[in-house]
């Protein structure tokens, strides 16, 4: 590939989405250069891989690179002040969303994109391990560290690409899809599109850049994904609906489900016969997910069975119930879900996995507007929790508003008032979890936020206490 990533620079390079990109290029035999404002996780790999880094951001960092990037690549998040964007519009360079240079990376290929308002980290990374339990090889860029391989991206052979799509700005409309899945649609991102018809808009849009031959696949269990699935047939796209309420020919319809195994095994009418489904997650929400990969992986050429291998050895993504350890008997997990959709059903999943202990719930609200409009919802959810523990908000890109923390999540949980916990204090909560748990109790940290660093010290405050015992 040519053009203008040939040589390109990467602003925020150890994000999830950025670093993806970067890993592509640099396999494609580009050079990469980036920076971020502190370590992460995907730097070394990447230094590996050839790309210049450095920590900190600086108008000469565009200089790492001989000769100078071709383009410099930003996400939302980056700000025009951002001292390497307002050089490179001094310079003239050619700047590229993230989502664009995603584009640009999916030319040529034939390109499947999951979107939805939850679900699309675990939905593309089923979708990719079982392709590649078909041996067809995808490139794939998405949100999350897939288990089996510990990447967030790959440049394949395959002449296929996977791509979760990001709606939470809009920017998955400059991606042309032949395969579109839709896990859901509901509110959330208002603090970018405003209100809640102009963010269901942003998906009628995306409708429109489904090729002329493409396909939709859509939850007909969720109210908005089936909603857009009866809108896109009006417009003549071809529709595929899977869940328990999926009856048409072409669809995947969920018979049962149960869990089995620290996952769950699905019942599945597609194709005019009857399927067993395994899935190694939890959650009758993650064998619908597994339902949608399924019928992605058939529109791109993969066999049934061996897609239903596939998503049956799929491990999960890290922070998607990913098991941390146990302590003194209590299990440690830590999970991602920030909507208070995710928060409902992971605990529901999380409820046969606690084998009869109780589950503990450590919930870091993620953002001040989006803990504004949800927290009365969030504390629905989190009630189905045997104890709460809410930390404060977490704000990623907002500043903090008046009266907006984590009380009015903790104050909306109608449990008895022994067993909420508001604790704004970071550095108190594992010793306040060890206080709580006991031995057969399932300890959960939940949130977009750095509550996941709190399970590891969770554990070793209860390593402490069993030895000073």
């Amino acid at each position: 590939m040519t053009g203008p990533l040939e040589r390109a620079h990467l602003v925020g390079i150890g994000g999830a989405g950025m670093s993806g990109i970067a890993r592509i290029l640099l396999a494609r035999g580009h050079a990469v250069s980036g920076s971020d404002a502190k370590e992460t996780r995907a730097f070394l790999t990447l230094r590996a891989q050839g790309a210049l880094i450095t920590v900190g951001q600086a108008a000469g960092n565009l200089d790492l690179l001989p000769g100078g990037p071709t383009a410099v690549v930003v996400s939302t998040a980056i700000k025009e002040s951002n001292p390497e964007l307002a050089e490179a519009r001094r310079r003239g360079l050619t700047v590229l969303h993230r989502s664009q240079a995603l584009a640009e990376l999916m030319a040529d290929h034939r390109v499947a994109c999951i979107a939805g308002t939850h679900g699309k980290t675990s939905t593309t990374s089923m979708l990719t391990v079982a392709l590649q339990h078909c041996r067809l090889d995808p490139s794939f860029a998405i949100g999350g560290d897939l288990n089996e391989s510990g990447a967030n991206a790959h440049h394949g052979s395959g002449g296929i690409f996977v791509a979760e799509a990001d709606e939470s700005d809009g920017s998955f409309l400059v991606f042309a899809p032949s395969v579109a899945v839709v896990t859901n649609v509901e509110a959330d991102h208002l603090d970018h599109h405003g209100t809640v018809e102009a963010y269901v808009s942003v998906f009628d849009a995306f409708l429109d850049r489904i090729t002329a031959d493409g396909v939709l696949i859509a939850c007909a269990d969720d109210p908005g994904s089936a909603a857009l699935a009866d809108r896109a047939a009006a417009k003549g796209i071809r529709v595929r609906r899977y869940g328990r309420q999926a009856t048409g020919a072409d669809d995947a319809t969920l018979v049962d489900y149960r869990p089995a195994d620290g996952g769950g095994l699905a019942r599945v009418a597609i194709g005019g016969q009857e399927v067993e489904l395994g899935v190694a997650v939890p959650g009758e929400h993650m064998a619908g997910n597994a339902l949608a990969a399924l019928l992605a992986g058939l529109e791109l050429g993969a066999p049934l069975a061996e897609l239903g291998e596939g998503i049956a050895a799929f491990g999960g993504v890290r922070r998607r119930f990913e098991y941390k350890g146990t302590a003194a008997g209590v299990r440690v997990y830590d999970d991602y879900a920030h909507h208070p959709t995710e928060v409902d059903a992971q605990l529901r999943a999380v409820r046969p996995a606690a084998a009869g202990g109780r589950v503990l719930v450590v919930f870091q609200p993620h953002m001040y507007s989006r803990t504004e409009t949800f927290s009365a919802e969030f504390g629905a959810a989190l009630a189905l929790a045997d104890e709460v523990v809410v930390l404060d908000v977490f704000g990623a890109r907002e500043e903090p508003r008046p009266g907006v923390s984590g009380a009015l999540v903790a104050e909306a949980v109608p449990l008895p008032a022994e067993r909420v916990h508001y604790e704004p204090a970071f550095d108190r909560v594992p010793a306040l979890v060890a206080d709580l748990a006991a031995e057969g109790d399932l300890v959960l940290t939940m949130g977009a936020g750095d509550v996941t660093m709190l399970g590891p010290e969770v554990l070793a405050e209860l390593e402490r206490r069993t030895a000073a015992r």
